[in-house]
C-alpha cells in the first residue's frame, strides 16, 4: 500500500510540474494534456461517460476548499484518494480514503495570501487520476 500511495504522489507532483511548465507555453486554452494518464472534465479521453462521477468538484469558502467526488464507495470500486495541489507542485493537503467510507468528501485550508492556481485531484481504483484546476 504504501508503494502505491508513494506512486499517487510522485504522480501528482509530476503531473502539476508538468502543468506549470505548460502553463508558459503560449496556449489558448492552456489544458493539461496526458491523455491516458490523467484525466478532466474538458479531456476524459476514454472515460467521457464518467465526468460526472470522476472529475472532482471545488467549493470555496474563505481559506477552506472542499474536494467533492460524487462517486459510489464499494470494495471492488471507489475513490482511493484527493489531493490539493499548488501551482508549483506542493501538495498542500490529501485525504486517503476507504471502500468503506461513505462518501468522497475532503476539505483543506488553504495557507495565507494564496492567490493562485491549484489542482484539485481525485483518483479512483478503476477510472485513474483525475484533475480539476482552479484559482483563488
Amino acid at each position: 500500500m504504501q508503494k502505491r500511495r508513494d506512486f499517487i504522489k510522485t504522480t501528482l507532483v509530476m503531473a502539476a510540474g508538468a502543468a506549470i511548465g505548460s502553463s508558459s507555453a503560449a496556449s489558448a486554452k492552456n489544458k493539461l494534456k496526458f491523455t491516458g494518464i490523467i484525466y478532466t472534465a474538458d479531456d476524459p479521453g476514454k472515460w467521457d461517460k464518467k465526468v460526472g462521477s470522476h472529475a472532482p468538484k471545488v467549493a470555496v469558502k474563505g481559506q477552506n476548499v472542499t474536494i467533492t467526488t460524487k462517486h459510489g464507495m464499494t470494495e471492488q470500486h471507489y475513490i482511493v484518494r484527493h489531493t490539493l495541489v499548488s501551482e508549483k507542485g506542493e501538495v498542500l493537503g490529501e485525504k486517503t480514503f476507504y471502500p468503506t467510507d461513505k462518501k468522497a468528501i475532503s476539505t483543506f485550508t488553504l495557507p495565507e495570501k494564496n492567490n493562485s492556481k491549484l489542482y484539485a485531484t481525485s483518483f479512483c481504483n478503476k477510472h485513474d487520476l483525475w484533475i480539476t484546476e482552479f484559482s483563488v
